[in-house]
């Protein structure tokens, strides 16, 4: 009886295992169906969630033989075990532990990028599949969560900031150069290896542009854009991909660390667009770059953002208008500092802009242009009173000065009696010059319309100031003597009352006569 117990306790531990495991590759295989991904991916998503396990190092984990000391023939085998050498992730958080394993794979790691640098032959599908495995296991990760949630964003100045330093870097940097060199090979079948660096591994790989490390993301910034010009079947992908984090960034959070970056490969992009352009890059422009202007942190990207904004209306002159009616939209009158930001983006546009388009939205902006003239903070004055230093830009304002004159005039006439800032004042003094000499007839008309204005305005002051003594008088005569004119009331009613009986006793004595 006890022998039969102890047969049968084995059978019911294997048979409840191999059910478990047989459920667990049902749920697996499930899961791929579903999603329409092929086995091979599946693969690699499932390393990746594996990844988690960090410490699991095998228990000999040494260093493997160097290519240089083995056949040309077996170059191919080692390649995939270093590869697959390669895939376990050490905990970098704790320098003291695994310290010998960490230098081995460092060390495997540079055969490794060296080796791709030098193979003369192309990848096959396989060694695909073992380099995508190895590098996913390596870069897709959780990133540190540094919070930043309590600085002012819009005085958050990264150049005071010390940049976040990675303990991982020394592992990592070699994997994105890696990554780097293998998309950039010759030796790298696009139409093979699209199969592997697939949608999945871009979304994955534009996570990791909220890094906080600086290095990181420039080597992503090198890596997206190699991508995008080896992959071409994956740039429609890419651009909606870029698009919805910007969405995200502007409307939901505010706070991304890579928007720099990905404006950046986006400005080469734009930069090699065909004309003429598409409605779609066109929509790109109105509805992702534009907004771009409006969240408080602007001054951590807008260098990338106004080239690429610059590019777009480089290639078709019509978008100036779309550009600058876009900025007075979203122009920042409470933030000096955007303001003066918005000031120098305006140039640029404006560097570029033809005399045609310049006419259709030349009366909105100099009236906005005119109330920086006018502003109290004198970096905002001053950066607006540059503007003519610019020669295309003085041309193009002196050419419809009938136009801008008026509307500018009555600003620069203010500075120059009132700004307190002297060199604002010099520098309203050299604007005005340039009208005056430009068309002296149509200055004068403006300075007699100004003196006309500042008198119906001295006189609406005057006659303003006067209805308010008026009041002021008609109040204190009501509330000063209030019991005073309550008696005299009184007085008067029995005054009336008195003269009217009188009126009646005279009447009845010379007989209703």
């Amino acid at each position: 009886m006890i022998k039969q117990i102890l047969n049968k306790l084995p059978r019911k531990s294997s048979s409840k295992s191999v059910h478990n495991d047989e459920r667990s590759n049902e749920l697996d295989s499930a899961v791929v169906n579903s999603t329409g991904v092929s086995d091979k991916v599946s693969k690699l998503s499932l390393t990746v969630k594996s990844k988690s396990n960090i410490d699991s190092v095998p228990a000999s984990y040494e260093a493997l033989p160097s290519f240089r000391v083995v056949s040309s023939s077996e170059k191919h085998n080692l390649f995939i075990k270093k590869l697959n050498m390669c895939c376990v992730v050490f905990d970098f958080n704790e320098p003291e532990k695994n310290v010998k394993e960490k230098d081995v794979k460092k060390q495997t790691l540079l055969e490794l990028v060296d080796y791709v640098s030098s193979v003369n032959s192309k990848f096959n599908e396989v060694t695909i599949q073992e380099i995508t495995k190895m590098v996913a296991a390596n870069l897709f990760r959780a990133l540190p969560n540094l919070n930043h949630e309590n600085k002012v964003v819009d005085l958050y100045d990264q150049e005071d900031d010390e940049f976040f330093m990675d303990p991982s870097w020394p592992h990592l940097q070699i994997v994105y150069e890696f990554l780097l060199r293998f998309v950039a090979s010759p030796e790298t079948n696009a139409k093979l290896a699209k199969r592997y660096v697939d949608h999945s591994f871009v979304l994955r790989l534009l996570d990791l542009f909220d890094s906080e490390d600086q290095r990181e993301r420039e080597y992503l910034k090198t890596i997206l854009h190699r991508i995008y010009g080896k992959f071409m079947v994956h740039r429609p992908f890419i651009r909606k991909a870029v698009n919805n984090i910007f969405y995200h960034f502007m409307f939901e959070t505010e706070k991304h660390n890579g928007i720099a970056q990905l404006l950046e490969v986006l400005g080469s992009i734009v930069n090699g667009f065909a004309l003429p352009l598409k409605d779609e890059h066109k929509l790109f422009l109105a509805h992702v770059l534009i907004p771009l202007h409006k969240p408080k942190c602007l001054s951590m990207y807008h260098q990338q953002l106004v080239y690429c904004v610059c590019q777009f209306v480089e290639k078709d002159a019509k978008l100036a208008d779309t550009v600058v009616r876009g900025l007075l939209k979203y122009w920042p009158a409470t933030s000096s500092s955007k303001e003066v930001m918005f000031l120098g983006e305006l140039e640029e546009i404006l560097e570029v802009t033809q005399a045609a388009e310049f006419e259709k939205f030349m009366a909105p902006l100099f009236s906005r242009i005119g109330q920086c003239i006018n502003s109290s903070h004198f970096q905002v004055a001053e950066r607006a009173l540059f503007l003519w230093n610019n020669e295309h830009i003085r041309n193009l304002t002196t050419q419809n000065r009938k136009v801008i004159l008026p509307i500018i005039f009555s600003p620069l006439e203010k500075n120059t009696h009132a700004h307190w800032n002297q060199a604002v004042q010099s520098l309203t003094l050299n604007v005005r010059k340039i009208f005056s000499d430009a068309d002296q007839s149509t200055f004068q008309d403006c300075l007699v319309r100004y003196q006309e204005d500042e008198t119906k305005e001295k006189e609406n002051i005057a006659k303003r100031q006067s209805t308010w003594n008026r009041l002021d008088a008609m109040a204190a005569a009501k509330t000063k003597p209030m019991v005073i004119s309550t008696s005299a009331t009184i007085t008067t009613t029995v005054a009336t009352s008195t003269t009217a009986e009188t009126t009646s006793t005279v009447k009845q004595s010379t007989g209703g006569r």
